[in-house]
């Protein structure tokens, strides 16, 4: 069994590969052995284990043509690899994609090695120098076409290769944006205190996460609004500050695998000492000093309902909540 083993090192070494794989993913994910092996685990293994199992005989292919396939197919399986499990309960993540993917290669492995082994004139796989000498022989004998074709094809494969490590060493950078949110005082999406009396205690969650990929100094600006819509224009009748202030935090990444955690929140405790109708602003600014202003003074004549505007028209990140405030 031993000797069989050797002889048929090309599948033993994708079982191998594809069982060490998995433990350096887990446990060592910024190990460079994850790219070295992770590169034809997916381009060149699924391809080859493939074309093994279909071809198992000597005459059936050359190595010219069962190396080109092995990366041909490759780029074929996978996709379709994700794309049913687009469809499944476990979706498009590491965890069921490094599964399936390993799966397939070792399992068409062991089959195209017992398949080897019923074959009258099994392919066995030889030493690199006798690959080189054969294709450098298949080359020469060839006629100029095939010559041309078989560099054209050298240097696609050449070429995907070096793309594909430089996407995966330089990878580029995602959408950059901010989140910005405001939860109710349980921490939920709702229940929000928007009917109070004067002096009554309200409290709001108000959360921030950095995805800018760089540091970001947030400034926060809460103001009340007496604004109306006219002929399709934002009219700001009265704008009273209320408060501020500002965090600094650094770029978090976006967690698409994992529970979702916030990044920066506060528990905010207010109250309003001003009845009437109104809406409560929370304007967030990036890499600015907030507006230090006097509590319930009107700047609305002070240039400052243009902030408002653009809130309104989508130009800067705000929220807010319509309050009712009764005596």
């Amino acid at each position: 069994m031993r000797d069989e083993l050797r002889r048929h090192w090309d599948l033993v070494t994708i079982v191998v590969l594809t069982l060490i794989l998995v433990p350096i993913i887990y446990f060592l994910p910024d190990n460079p052995l994850r790219i070295v092996i992770g590169l034809p685990f997916i381009l060149f293994f699924p391809g080859y284990a493939l074309i093994a199992f279909l071809f198992p005989e000597k005459k059936s292919i050359d190595v010219v043509e069962r190396i080109a396939l092995s990366f041909g197919l490759s780029i074929a399986v996978t996709p379709l690899i994700g794309l049913a499990l687009n469809y499944t309960p476990f979706g498009i993540r590491l965890d069921p994609i490094l599964a399936c993917i390993g799966a397939f290669n070792m399992i068409f492995s062991i089959i195209a090695f017992y398949r080897r082994k019923r074959a009258e004139d099994p392919f066995l796989p030889i030493q690199l120098p006798a690959i080189f000498n054969s294709l450098k022989s298949n080359f020469k004998q060839g006629s100029k076409i095939d010559r041309l074709l078989n560099i054209i094809l050298i240097v696609s494969i050449a070429a995907s290769l070096i793309a594909l490590v430089y996407v995966i060493a330089v990878p580029k950078q995602g959408e950059k944006f901010t989140e910005f949110y405001i939860l109710g005082p349980d921490g939920k999406a709702h229940n929000y205190p928007t009917n109070l009396t004067v002096g009554e205690n309200a409290t709001v969650i108000i959360g921030i996460a950095n995805h800018e990929y760089r540091e970001v100094d947030y400034a926060v600006e809460i103001w009340l609004v007496d604004s109306s819509f006219v002929n399709n224009t934002t009219i700001v009748n009265h704008m009273y500050f209320f408060d501020s202030f500002s965090v600094r935090l650094a770029h978090t990444p976006v967690n698409l695998e994992g529970n979702w955690t916030p990044q920066w929140e506060l528990r905010y405790n207010f109250s309003l000492e001003m009845p009437g109708q109104y809406k409560m602003w929370f304007l967030l600014f990036k890499d600015q000093m907030p507006f230090e202003g006097v509590r319930y003074q009107d700047y609305v004549n002070s240039g400052m309902a243009s902030k408002i505007v653009d809130a309104v028209e989508g130009k800067i990140l705000s929220l807010n909540l319509s309050m009712n405030v009764k005596e």
